[in-house]
């Protein structure tokens, strides 16, 4: 069968980018042909928003006196790709994807099923300002009337507060009982599809990327040779704060930890270039290879840190979305990782992963692929 995955746009984020990939190797390794939807990125101003851009650039300078600095549409990108450059690599080394301009009525029309999922695919403010597309299209609006099965797998809402209007809760719920099968990542989101979307069957599956075993994540940084962290307490910080940078400071003087941070300041408009270029994907799973411990305010993060079996806290983060990490730790009765200040933190709790981990993993996992054995 040929298999078409609609998620959220790749660009530097690490979570994002290997839920997809874990989901196209699973579905691969039950005999699919895979291919993953991917939007053509490149930034392109009209022709009104370059001479607006130039006018402000022109009061500014040469009116008001001050320094300003025009920036053509081609050096936006080239600071872009410079960004994204080596989490493109590993996008197009291991993942099949197919880059289209955006989402219509004549996307992936040669597939004989397209997944849903995983990450905040069903987040408005996510899809639609990354796809530049309407919410009702997460839900398959663009494929109505095709003859192909439509699956929704650990799909997320991202927060457990409702962000749909009227008309998108009633179009969605519409298109929504269209799906052969549904399933969601948050315990929260099973209840949201009822109450809110009218779909009483929906179930909880695991994330993509806990489909795959450690092994297969060591055998991704083995096949790069990226070099040993530069230390063992791993800091994957999102949103950076005094306060956070004070815990993990804590942290390493009560437990004799050298940090490392193993990510750069993408978002932050004020750093250099230099300092904005996202490390190789394979470094950052390489950090959980050599963390005694983990700092971070990621979902993803956690994930990793239980499958690699590290000690690790994570500082809830309301803006992304906490529903989704309350969800993932109660599934492993890991809830006293998860803490909202600085002062919640324990330094004689160990943080550790528990050894029933393990067998609670394999359980959801063999639901998770019996799930997917529709596509079968």
């Amino acid at each position: 069968m040929k298999i078409g995955i609609l998620s959220l746009v790749f660009n530097t984020n690490y979570g994002g980018i290997l839920q997809a990939y874990a989901l196209q190797t699973i579905l691969e390794r039950m005999g699919h042909e895979v291919v993953v939807l991917d939007k053509d990125n490149i930034f392109h101003r009209s022709l009104v928003r370059i001479i607006l851009s130039f006018s402000r650039f022109f009061i500014k300078t040469k009116i008001l006196r001050q320094k300003a600095t025009f920036v053509t549409d081609k050096e936006i990108n080239r600071a872009k790709n410079e960004r994204e450059q080596f989490t493109r690599a590993f996008i197009n080394r291991y993942i099949h994807t197919r880059k289209v301009k955006g989402i219509t009525r004549d996307t992936l029309m040669d597939v004989d099923a397209i997944v849903v999922g995983s990450d905040q695919v069903w987040r408005p403010r996510y899809f639609k300002k990354q796809w530049k597309s309407e919410i009702e299209n997460a839900f398959l609006k663009f494929a109505e009337n095709r003859n192909i099965r439509r699956i929704a797998y650990a799909a997320s809402f991202g927060t457990d507060e409702w962000e749909y209007t009227e008309e998108e809760t009633n179009e969605c719920s519409r298109l929504l009982n269209t799906f052969d099968v549904v399933s969601v990542r948050e315990a929260s989101a099973v209840q949201i599809c009822k109450s809110k979307l009218g779909r009483s069957d929906v179930i909880l599956t695991l994330d993509p990327t806990l489909l795959l075993s450690k092994q297969d994540y060591i055998q991704l940084v083995d096949n790069s040779k990226v070099p040993n962290s530069p230390g063992n307490l791993m800091c994957y910080v999102l949103d950076q704060t005094d306060e956070i940078q004070k815990l993990i400071d804590r942290i390493a003087k009560e437990r004799d930890l050298t940090p490392f941070y193993s990510n750069s300041k993408i978002t932050d408009l004020s750093s250099p270039q230099s300092e904005r270029k996202q490390p190789p994907l394979e470094e950052w799973l390489r950090g959980f290879m050599d963390a005694e411990f983990v700092v971070t305010d990621s979902f993803h993060a956690c994930i990793f840190s239980i499958i690699f079996g590290k000690p690790f806290i994570v500082v809830g983060n309301k803006k992304r979305g906490v529903a989704r990490i309350d969800s993932l730790l109660s599934m492993f009765s890991m809830k006293a990782n998860l803490i909202v200040s600085s002062s919640d933190y324990n330094p004689l709790l160990t943080y550790g992963v528990s050894s029933d981990v393990g067998a609670i993993i394999e359980k959801w996992r063999k639901e998770s692929l019996d799930f997917l054995a529709i596509c079968e």
